[in-house]
């Protein structure tokens, strides 16, 4: 077993290089020795010692010769991305989705699974569940599976690959460490090196990997308003430990007393994972029976059961309960990404998770409210979107992860 593969952090100066021109072939393949050279900055020969390398472990290939005006017509390389393929699980708001791509990151296989409950033990299970399906739908492709990659909940301990995962307790948060690590039990089922990275750190990487344009280089991914991705100078952020990127404070004994209106000081408490919508939501029918009749009949819903997912479906009706849920909600939101963008200055906050599915009036109020909260000097350029990923977005960055792993060291 490949284990001690991902467990370095740190990439050495060849390994990033290796990563900067597989990267390339990745995304503008095919392309020439002197394309690649000059968008590097370094000389040809250099290029090609690492192409030839490439050639021998047959991730890159020779293809056919492009037109020329004169001379010597240049041969052109690309990225074998059959080379090797990576498993990627990340877990959202609504589902879980299992994905194996490519080497250029196309999609071979999906599964999904609606979120399971929130305990170590129900997460830990659908994860391996997870890949155990995709195995099973991917059998041609078994042998030449390089790794696998998980965006997870939670605090992940870089160091020894545990999670600190957040256990609810009646009305409060404990943060319970789980004794075996995710890592272990998914390394020790499935023969497979696998790296475990928090689920916005995750999407974050992803993001910029496979979808935003190479001038983006400091990026907010927010995964709902519990935690986001953060990119400073084109490389992720995570902080000594990994656990960059929780956007709350949180003390038990304090729960009760601190509770507090948009924008007081106590706004950084720890929020629940949707939001508070659906809170709001059940506040608000309990309030108007005829609102409530309506809201029930457009989701096929109860008072118990209004998830997320209601919600977002009702807004697309245009209930009006739904749009206040929502309105409050983006409002909070944009609070929260307004003090980021005055600490971090980004080039582009990206909103994710799940929550695109809120629609452009969700989107717009966060924008607005940024825009209204935050220094206009650090908002007069920044650009606010949804993720282009989608709910594929944390899947897709662990694999991504893995994927720079494989170019660096040319598993």
């Amino acid at each position: 077993m490949h284990t001690a593969d991902f467990k370095k952090e740190e990439l050495n100066e060849k390994e990033k290089r290796n990563v900067n021109i597989l990267d390339i072939l990745r995304r503008r393949g095919p392309v020439s020795r002197p394309e690649i050279a000059k968008e590097i900055g370094i000389n040809v020969v250099t290029i090609s010692n690492y192409i030839d390398d490439f050639i021998k472990h047959k991730l890159v290939y020779e293809k056919e010769l492009d037109i020329s005006e004169g001379g010597r017509r240049p041969t052109l390389l690309d990225l074998n991305q059959r080379a090797g393929y990576v498993i990627g699980v990340g877990l959202n708001l609504m589902n879980m989705v299992g994905l194996l791509v490519d080497l250029k990151g196309n999609i071979i296989t999906k599964t999904q699974i609606a979120r399971p409950k929130a305990s170590v033990k129900d997460i830990t299970e659908c994860v391996l569940e997870i890949v155990r399906e995709i195995l099973r739908r991917s059998k041609e492709y078994t042998n030449n599976i390089k790794g696998i990659g998980v965006g997870i909940a939670g605090l992940v301990n870089k160091k020894d690959g545990s999670i600190h995962w957040p256990q609810k307790m009646d009305h409060y948060y404990a943060y319970a460490s789980v004794d075996l690590p995710l890592k272990n039990l998914i390394e020790n089922e499935f023969n497979l090196p696998t790296l475990i990275e928090n689920d916005a750190t995750a999407a974050c990487f992803g993001e910029h990997w496979l979808d935003l344009k190479r001038e983006y280089k400091n990026v907010i991914y927010m995964f709902s308003g519990v935690g986001c991705g953060i990119m400073i100078n084109g490389e992720v952020y995570t902080g000594t430990q990994g656990y960059a990127g929780e956007v709350a404070v949180y003390n038990f004994k304090e729960q009760d007393a601190f509770n507090c209106e948009a924008g007081k000081d106590c706004f950084l408490k720890r929020w629940e994972l949707d939001l508070g919508i659906t809170g709001d939501v059940k506040s608000l029918l309990a309030k108007d029976k005829t609102a409530a009749a309506n809201f029930f009949k457009l989701t096929a819903s109860n008072i118990n059961n209004v998830d997320l997912k209601s919600v977002f479906i009702a807004n697309r009706a245009q209930d009006p309960i739904a749009g206040a849920a929502l309105e409050m909600a983006a409002k909070r939101l944009g609070i929260k990404i307004a003090s980021l963008a005055n600490l971090l200055n980004p080039q582009i906050v990206i909103i994710g998770g799940g929550m695109e599915e809120a629609g452009d009036e969700f989107l717009n109020k966060v924008n607005s409210t940024v825009r209204d909260w935050a220094f206009r000097e650090t908002t007069q350029d920044l650009e606010i979107i949804y993720s282009q990923l989608r709910e594929n977005a944390v899947a897709q960055g662990a694999a991504s992860l893995v994927m720079q792993k494989v170019f660096a060291r040319l598993l």
